[in-house]
């Protein structure tokens, strides 16, 4: 059930089910930080919880897919399931910030991320590692995540690595920096409650 923007809940609950995977998934914008993450992919699950709690989005994700076969899917696929959530969770957008940007350490490694959920689906990723793999997790794989995520939701999504060396703090980094800057992208505006933030009148 999903709640529109502006009244008390921001909720979505989204299942999908195809050949290659079976996804179900809980999304609440107003939350405060908790998940409940199974996908079958260890450091998938690892960066999902960093992401609901530096957003502080409340989420529950249980996923199963061909992880045998490769990631992909599955990685693909929870980025398709949760960008729709976001997107029901939103409804009409009314009030929203819409835009939000983030700048985010760790370590040696410096990510930033800017989102617009203006209904325009756009990416552009310059995040490439020297190593690419934690462990058996190519950190491709985040790539292939938010072009899922941008495309479902219809968010404009720049996603670029200014610098970092290690893949695990790399692909941390931009996690978090993503949660970030959707949760202020998210946030209602106090000063424009009652209006969508555009000209057009359509988000």
């Amino acid at each position: 059930m999903a709640k529109a923007k502006g009244t008390s809940q921001r909720v979505a609950t989204v299942t999908r089910k195809t050949a290659e995977t079976n996804i179900a998934l809980t999304l609440a914008i107003d939350g405060r930080g908790t998940a409940q993450i199974d996908t079958g992919v260890p450091f998938f699950d690892h960066m999902l919880t960093l992401f609901a709690k530096h957003g502080l989005f409340d989420l529950t994700v249980k996923a199963k897919g061909d992880t045998d076969v490769d990631y992909h899917h599955t990685v693909e696929d929870v980025g398709i399931v949760l960008g729709d959530a976001f997107k029901q969770a939103l409804g009409d957008k009314i009030g929203i910030k819409r835009y939000g940007f983030f700048i985010l350490p760790m370590d040696e490694a410096l990510a930033r991320v800017v989102v617009d959920v203006g209904g325009r689906p756009h990416l552009v990723y310059n995040a490439e590692a020297p190593t690419m793999f934690v462990r058996d997790f190519n950190i491709i794989l985040v790539k292939e995540f938010c072009r899922a995520f941008s495309n479902t939701l219809g968010a404009n999504l720049h996603v670029e690595l200014l610098y970092g060396e290690e893949p695990h703090h790399v692909a941390e980094a931009i996690f978090k920096a993503l949660a970030r800057a959707l949760d202020a992208a998210t946030q209602l505006e106090p000063r424009a409650a009652d209006l969508l933030p555009s000209t057009k009148g359509k988000l």
